[in-house]
């Protein structure tokens, strides 16, 4: 296969459903974020006999709009210089960082793969797969969480998904940014258990 291949939301899809398998799962409840939320989403749509609830965390395909940087990676030369100075730049801060004894890693180490992974998912124009036709399909309760400074994907697109959705319920975390889940872990962590349970959507 190729980096192509491995790199496609079918592939993740497929992914998930074998681990899930795996597991033993026949219903779970699904939380995804950005490209992940996209594939969680995709995952929903084709399984959804398998999912209990779903949890999309500033999630890719639910509009066009996406950040210029990141929109900036789909250009194959533009795209190209950028990863390069990317991976560059964090394995040099990495070696400082372990030079100094520093008592802290990057999280999301910028890769090749994780560029490429990007890169399936945009265009210059903006997001590839734009999954809003096909939500009304959603029939299981599902939660959109949201940063209200989310500089990536804007939350208005969870208001617009939320419309869409028969039973959805959408959550904007005030002062947060793309990873609510790691800026707020305890008010996320709260926020799934509490809505563990919900039936019917917020209005």
């Amino acid at each position: 296969q190729s980096m192509g291949d491995y790199c496609s939301l079918s592939s993740f899809v497929a992914f998930v459903d074998g681990f899930s398998h795996s597991l033993g799962l026949e219903r779970f409840h699904l939380v995804g974020h950005s490209m992940g939320g996209c594939i969680a989403l995709l995952y929903a749509l084709k399984f959804p006999h398998k999912i209990e609830r779903l949890t999309l965390v500033s999630s890719i395909g639910l509009g066009k709009e996406i950040s210029l940087w990141i929109r900036a990676l789909s250009s194959p030369v533009f795209g190209r210089i950028i990863k390069e100075a990317a991976i560059a730049i964090t394995k040099a801060a990495s070696r400082m960082i372990r030079f100094l004894h520093a008592p802290f890693q990057f999280i999301n180490p910028v890769t090749r793969v994780r560029v490429d992974m990007v890169r399936t998912v945009t265009t210059w124009k903006g997001q590839a797969t734009v999954l809003l036709g096909l939500l009304s399909e959603l029939m299981m309760p599902t939660l959109l969480v949201w940063g209200d400074k989310d500089r990536i994907v804007p939350a208005n697109h969870a208001y617009a998904a939320a419309e869409l959705i028969p039973n959805c319920q959408v959550h904007i975390f005030e002062d947060a940014g793309h990873s609510v889940y790691k800026e707020k872990v305890q008010e996320f962590s709260q926020l799934l258990k509490r809505n563990g349970d919900f039936k019917e959507r917020a209005r």
